[in-house]
């Protein structure tokens, strides 16, 4: 799944490190906080990947 903005993008990419033990899952807030309980690893890191270029900054659904 690609992320729909880059807010988006930033979250999974905050909940990817705590998944990798790169952050603490303390420091997770909002919807990073909420990826990382319901997404793997590799979803996280696909959403992460995403190029941010052509994404706006917050999707209605954000």
């Amino acid at each position: 799944m690609k992320a729909q903005s880059k807010a988006q993008q930033r979250a999974a990419g905050a909940a990817l490190s705590a998944k990798r033990g790169e952050t603490k899952v303390g420091d997770l807030q909002g919807a990073s906080k909420d990826m990382y309980h319901s997404m793997s690893e590799d979803e996280l890191a696909e959403m992460a990947a995403t190029d941010h270029d052509d994404l706006p900054d917050c999707a209605d659904d954000d």
